[in-house]
């Protein structure tokens, strides 16, 4: 059940962050479905980034004439905290340069008034093919690793990381939460309420909401809607980028090669479910997240500790298992879909002129 539990936060996660990026952009007035395009692009910053790190050379404290790589200096010394803080690092660069891709949505949707359907749509033709072909350029492959190790070895917080002997008993809440995860993944959990909050509770999350629900209201009453929606959609792309990389960290082992399988229409879906609020959206992903758990560890899941793997006993072909999440995301949207209630102004260009 431990298991369980800690696949389903490892995929639940990014959909939840990066569905809340879509809620952003959304609830601003612009549609962003390009939230597939910048996973995408924040993925392969951030295994760049983390490649880089790795080739950083310094001289070594036991012998000062030898160099060695910063990663591997942090990881002899077992200087844990230097490397969760190169983790925490590469989230920020990977918002950063998201957040500034995203850019040419928010100028095609605002100032250019283009149809916001394409625009994010050839952003996610864009993103892909930009990537490839970075990842050509420097790995001469089609896929961007590390240059040495992988998320495991480097990211993971194990048993031992936090001083407890490897076959030591912590109960089912430490092997739960402290044992073989990712802080990335509580750092997103704490992200997703701070931002949550704003959203709902603050001047700056009222203003940004009455831009998406009617611009020409809120701009009687002083609210500039073009800087509320360039707003929007740059935390939308921060979060998506942040979001890319957290994907490629925990269930790509920290490779980019221009795909998230579809973790990026998965969380639109999961928006859309959460008819744009958070709380509901919470809840979706860590439903699409169970069922992505399942898909991908099905074989091995021993959901009552009895050492039986009921579901690869009974017999269910392993392709319907990995299209379970997609099917499940289909009839989830048409039973749903009804009561759906998206933002009034969404999609529509900004026009002062208009009441």
């Amino acid at each position: 059940m431990s298991f369980l539990i800690r696949q389903t936060l490892i995929y639940a996660v990014p959909l939840m962050i990066v569905a809340l990026a879509g809620i952003f952009a959304e609830r601003s007035g612009i549609i962003n479905l390009a939230l597939e395009g910048i996973m995408i692009f924040g993925a392969f910053i951030g295994v760049a980034f983390v490649r880089i790190l790795q080739g950083v050379m310094v001289p070594s404290p036991a012998d000062p004439e030898n160099m060695i790589g910063l990663f591997d200096l942090a990881y002899q010394s077992k200087n844990w905290l230097s490397l969760q803080g190169y983790m925490l690092l590469t989230m920020l660069i990977s918002a950063a340069l998201g957040s500034i891709f995203s850019l040419l949505l928010a100028f095609a949707a605002i100032n250019l008034r283009a149809d916001q359907t394409i625009g994010g749509t050839a952003l996610n033709m864009l993103a892909p093919a930009l990537v490839l072909f970075f990842v050509r350029l420097i790995a001469k492959q089609n896929t961007l690793q590390l240059l040495s190790g992988d998320s495991a070895k480097w990211f993971m917080i194990k048993k031992t990381t936090l001083g407890f002997d490897k076959k030591a008993d912590i109960g089912f809440l430490g092997e739960t939460f402290l044992n073989k995860v990712y802080l990335s993944t509580y750092i997103c959990i704490l992200i997703f309420v701070i931002l949550s909050i704003i959203l709902y509770r603050t001047r700056f999350g009222l203003r940004l909401r009455a831009c998406g629900e009617n611009p020409q209201a809120a701009a009687s009453l002083g609210i500039d809607v073009v800087k509320m929606r360039y707003a929007g959609v740059m935390i939308s792309g921060a979060l998506s980028g942040m979001g890319g990389f957290v994907y490629a960290l925990t269930t790509a082992n920290c490779s980019a090669n221009g795909d998230v399988a579809g973790f990026g229409f998965l969380a639109l879906a999961v928006m859309i479910f959460g008819n744009w609020k958070p709380l509901n959206v919470a809840g979706g992903a860590l439903l699409f997240g169970l069922f992505k758990c399942i898909a991908a560890a099905y074989s091995t899941l021993d959901i009552n500790g009895d050492g039986i793997y009921a579901l690869a006993n009974i017999g269910v072909s392993a392709h319907l298992y990995r299209l379970l999440p997609y099917l499940i995301t289909l009839i989830v949207l048409a039973l749903t879909s009804k009561n759906s209630r998206a933002p009034k102004a969404e999609g529509i260009p900004y026009d002062k002129g208009s009441r």
